[in-house]
């Protein structure tokens, strides 16, 4: 039995100045569809849309749920929109002398650039051309419009809609390469230059090819066509390269996508017509300047493919590829002057930066889309800004504006300046994505995902990017191609993802049977070699150069949306750190104190040599006293170490977790050091492998660990208490701030924390007396990461004065999942959708979240002003930290790098979810 459809309508109308539909109608419409409604019909705009109709998201999901079928009434909706544009445009579908023809294109309700198919010039056949050639006088036109057609028709509906999986190259690469031979025979460089008699020729040739490879005709009638390209439409919802860019941006398998019909406009009709595509403010910079580019006699794919190099709207869009091409604002400046107030028509209505794609037919200017435009992280922090200041937007949608990700893209590190000053450039292209990265050549999308998965870090080098390479693309560090412009495929998905990429590079020469590419300059680049690009500027450097991070403090931009998310948020944002120098590192990006200092740190790394020698020595100390002797040795690193940290945090709290890990992970393997150990000890080698066999276990992370050390060894626990509170009082008599917290780790039970806090208070009675000093401010408690822990909190609470999640083994405990080995399974859970994300990045609220969620409940149920916190990596993830932050959570920890993450995801939840 069939599925049934809410709405009941299928079909929506836009042109002539009316819509069915509007902006608000996203859900059901799609993102273009609304848009398209929205600049048709509402009374401020009415812009000159070519008129066509909708159909909604709604068939796309009765289409899946009912065998690929549509509702009984769709096709007479279909046909009373044709009759609604044949009206409008005085032109038939179907009709021999004056035909109208259609392009069918996808519309999701979020943007998926080029994830989805398109066809274009739909209605054309033998008997319409004509009418064609008639209309627009122009037979080398019509005939470059039907080879069009063929080809997209040809690769989207007879192929890829169709299922049929061709060994070897598909039919839109054996089209492509007909197209090329002709051109390299001929010595053409743009399709253009093709003759009316070569283009008819070719379209012969294609219907032949097109027989030959799929088994089938080219459809002649137009209706087929019609419906053929909707189903492809719908079809391309699932496929493999709009899959993997939903898993990519998080978009969910159900929403469906639109199909979006409209009257075709040419802007391939001679050299008074064109295509292009622009943004209201620039993409890459967030600068407040109309930017754009457009190709004379095109149509709209030719600029987003990259095959031709694009002209600037108008000097300000110039580049080093284009400097030398007219802008539009030159060579038809009574059309550019409408194109620029409806943009800033455009921007002010929707309040928001535009990406809007226009033709120009015979003179006359068509809007064919607008939509929110895609930016990269410094473009976005630029512009939220910048709309506030002029009050474009007020405060909170500047804050809701930016995605808290794309702040990542601030922080990208850039190439060495030094480094870059005394290394040769070998080819420029132009500066898509910002950032330095560097990585070894690929040439193949393929091999990029066989690589990364590998880890190795790769660049991919293409002539141009399509949306079959999105999977490469978003594996490689970075991107370069030699063709296209700051619109094109692979410029619009790196700004996306904030991925340093470099497009339009023709110094460069790509030698696919080599697996090279030559430079200008005469380098040749081998697959594996490495290089470095400087995406900011469009640089390509050969080798792997350094890469150092950027300073915060000279983005203005940056610092002025910090300010209003610090007026917003609720939640504190601390870090996690690991020696004085991440503390220091956290501070710069806001931290408010430290959530998570791990002390065993400081037994790796610089200067770590004696601290960690003594630690081993205690480690195999077969006694009390001998454990003592070297902890007394011991103490003054960690008394020091903790007295830098919290001097860089000048009164801030610092969360120090007591010694946690395994005993055996200390334990040297070298038998150099195993000598020097045995001597210091003075014991034989034997003696001392039977004591470092001892401490082995067959499941550590479940071991003797944590708080069960402090147990087994309260001598371990004393050391570590009484540095803590030394270092506290020295500061507070230097007159300086210090604020620690005391965290206990892996408890399972409210009798361990009693246990070590006897210790605690014993040893704080002893250090204000040493110290003579009345008080030392400071919190005990425990760290939640046992799920035995968070069921039983109301007992913790009553001996914690707060609880720190740690959700990394929360997790790893509540799965049964070792962090460490999920590779060999949880990709494969996430593609066969049993598990939607990996649980380690965000946090799983059904059931990890849950715990955490009964945990505060039950504490503030016996302490009400329980402080509680998150120390886990999941303190950095967006949607982890919006939970956290509707579960009344006081603060999250994370990484230093992801603190301005966290900030504005705090930020924006208190937005989302206003506390009580």
């Amino acid at each position: 039995m069939a599925k049934s459809i809410k709405s009941g309508k299928y079909v929506y109308f836009f042109g002539g100045g009316k819509a069915d539909g509007n902006e608000s109608m996203k859900n059901l419409l799609g993102g273009k569809g609304a848009n398209l409604a929205e600049m048709a019909g509402h009374p401020k705009l009415k812009l000159p849309v070519p008129p066509g109709f909708t159909v909604t998201t709604e068939v796309c999901t009765y289409y899946y749920d009912n065998k690929k079928s549509y509702p009984k009434t769709l096709k007479a909706e279909v046909e009373e929109s044709i009759k609604k544009i044949e009206k409008l445009s005085g032109k038939k579908f179907g009709d021999i002398k004056n035909p109208l023809l259609f392009s069918v294109r996808s519309g999701a309700r979020r943007s998926m650039p080029g994830m989805m198919d398109t066809v274009l010039n739909i209605g054309l056949n033998e008997n319409t051309i004509k009418g064609l050639i008639a209309q627009s006088g122009d037979e080398r036109f019509a005939f470059d419009a039907y080879r069009r057609l063929i080809m997209m028709y040809a690769d989207v509906v007879m192929e890829k809609a169709a299922g049929i999986e061709i060994k070897g190259k598909g039919i839109r690469k054996v089209l492509d390469e007909k197209l090329e031979n002709i051109k390299k025979k001929k010595g053409y460089k743009n399709d253009t230059e093709l003759t009316v008699t070569e283009l008819k020729a070719l379209v012969k040739d294609f219907k032949k090819t097109v027989k030959t490879v799929l088994g089938k005709d080219f459809p002649e009638d137009p209706l087929q066509q019609l419906w053929g390209g909707i189903g492809a439409v719908f079809g391309s919802w699932n496929g493999k390269r709009a899959r993997e860019y939903r898993i990519i941006e998080k978009i969910p398998d159900d929403w469906g996508t639109a199909v979006n019909v409209q009257a075709m406009v040419f802007g391939n009709m001679g050299e008074d017509s064109c295509t292009g595509v622009a943004f209201t403010r620039n993409p890459g910079t967030g600068e407040n300047k109309f930017y754009g580019e457009y190709l004379v006699n095109a149509q709209g794919e030719d600029v987003v493919a990259g095959t031709r190099t694009p002209a600037p709207v108008n000097e300000y869009s110039k580049n080093a590829q284009s400097k030398h091409l007219i802008a539009l604002e030159k060579l038809m400046p009574s059309l550019y002057k409408e194109l620029f107030s409806y943009q800033k028509r455009l921007e002010q209505h929707y309040k928001d930066m535009q990406d809007i794609e226009f033709t120009i037919e015979k003179g006359t200017l068509y809007m064919l889309q607008c939509r929110v435009g895609k930016r990269n992280g410094i473009a976005s922090v630029r512009m939220a800004t910048e709309m506030h200041l002029e009050k474009l937007i007020d405060a909170n949608t500047a804050i809701m504006r930016v995605g808290p990700n794309q702040l990542v893209e601030l922080l990208l590190p850039m190439i060495d300046p030094k480094a870059e000053g005394t290394n040769t450039i070998i080819a420029k292209g132009l500066p898509a994505g910002p950032g330095g990265a560097r990585g070894r050549v690929v040439f193949d999308t393929k091999d990029a995902v066989t690589w990364a998965e590998k880890g190795e870090k790769v660049i991919l080098v293409r002539e141009e990017t399509s949306p079959e390479d999105v999977d490469g693309m978003h594996k490689s560090q970075a991107i370069l191609t030699t063709k296209g412009g700051m619109t094109s495929h692979a410029a619009l998905v790196a700004r996306g993802w904030g991925k340093c990429c470099i497009v339009g590079c023709g110094d460069i020469e790509i030698h696919e049977n080599t697996k090279t590419f030559h430079s200008k300059n005469g380098k040749i680049i081998k697959e594996g070699d490495w290089v470095t690009l400087n995406g900011t500027k469009g640089f390509v450097y050969e080798g792997s150069l350094p890469l150092v991070d950027i300073d915060l403090d000279k983005n203005q931009s940056y610092k002025d949306l910090m300010k209003l998310v610090d007026r917003v948020k609720v939640i504190g944002v601390r870090t996690n750190a690991e020696t004085p120098e991440d503390a220091a590192h956290a501070m710069k990006f806001g931290a408010e104190g430290i959530g998570l200092f791990r002390t065993e740190h400081m037994f790796y790394g610089e200067g770590s040599e004696q601290p960690l020698f003594l630690l081993r020595k205690m480690i195999v100390s077969k006694t009390e006293s001998e454990r003592r002797t070297a902890l007394n040795e011991l103490f003054k690193y960690v008394k020091k170490d903790v007295k830098d940290t919290m001097k860089i945090m000048k009164g801030y709290p610092v969360t120090i977790r007591l010694l946690d890990p395994p005993l055996h992970e200390f334990v040297p393997h070298d038998a150099n050091k195993l000598h020097h150990l045995s001597k210091e000890l003075g014991i034989s080698m034997s003696v001392l492998r039977r004591r470092v066999l001892a401490l082995h276990e067959n499941n550590p992370m479940l071991g003797h660990r944590g708080v069960r050390l402090g147990v087994s060894y309260p001598e371990i626990t004393e050391m570590q208490v009484r540095a803590i509170f030394e270092a506290t009082a020295e500061m507070l008599k230097a007159g300086k701030k210090a604020y620690p917290e005391i965290m206990i780790p892996v408890t399972c039970t409210v009798n361990e924390l009693s246990h070590q806090k006897i210790i605690v208070d014993r040893v704080y009675k002893e250090v204000c007396e040493k110290m003579k000093i009345k008080k030392i401010p400071y919190l005990y408690g425990s760290m939640i990461e046992t799920p035995r822990a968070a069921i039983r909190a109301e007992l913790m609470a009553n001996v914690a004065d707060f609880f720190s999640y740690g959700t990394n083994d929360l997790t790893q405990m509540s799965f049964g999942f070792s962090r460490d080995d999920i590779g060999g399974f949880l990709p494969k859970y996430m593609d066969l959708k049993i598990l939607p994300y990996d649980p380690f990045q965000t946090i799983d609220q059904d059931g990890v979240g849950e715990l955490v969620k009964v945990g505060i409940e039950r504490g503030r149920k016996a302490k009400p002003n329980l402080k509680v916190g998150i120390c886990g990596e999941h303190g950095g993830d967006a949607e982890s930290v919006k939970f956290f932050h509707r579960l009344g959570m006081n603060y999250v920890s994370c990484s230093p790098f992801r603190v301005p993450i966290a900030r504005l995801a705090a930020a924006q939840a208190a937005l989302e979810f206003p506390r009580k």
